[in-house]
């Protein structure tokens, strides 16, 4: 992200994000956040059920200490938020990561994950184009 943190989301087969993590000043951490969800995400006792101070619904995946993994977006009633608590929990196991880090790095820098050797045929056709 520009703020120099990393960031995951969990999201629905139709790119609905279920799940936003808070920022990490690693991308280590960040993972060890993602294998986190993963570990716990299928217990629905990880699952804190909130309601807003303006009455809408929200959850919270929380680890065993207590600390919040990741927050839900606001939803407007209570069965749209528990259904995405079922989402989560069906998707968390066989989630895959999308590591925009590498992304981002492509598209200010297309050459830059070209190995260094002058003898990679590969690494070579694609730096004369």
């Amino acid at each position: 992200a520009s703020n120099g943190l990393y960031y995951f989301r969990l999201r629905a087969n139709n790119g609905q994000a279920l799940l936003a993590s808070e920022g990490y000043s690693s991308k280590a951490g960040c993972l060890n956040g993602v294998n986190a969800v993963k570990s716990i995400g299928k217990a629905d006792d990880s699952y804190e059920r909130k309601t807003s101070t303006n009455g809408k619904y929200y959850f919270n995946l929380k680890a065993s200490n207590g600390q919040i993994i990741g927050n839900s977006e606001i939803y407007e009633v209570v069965t749209a938020r528990d259904n995405a608590i079922s989402a989560a929990q069906t998707m968390v196991t066989d989630a895959i990561v999308n590591d925009e880090t590498v992304q981002e790095l492509i598209k200010k820098d297309p050459l830059a994950l070209l190995c260094q050797r002058s003898d990679c045929e590969r690494c070579n056709v694609v730096r004369e184009k």
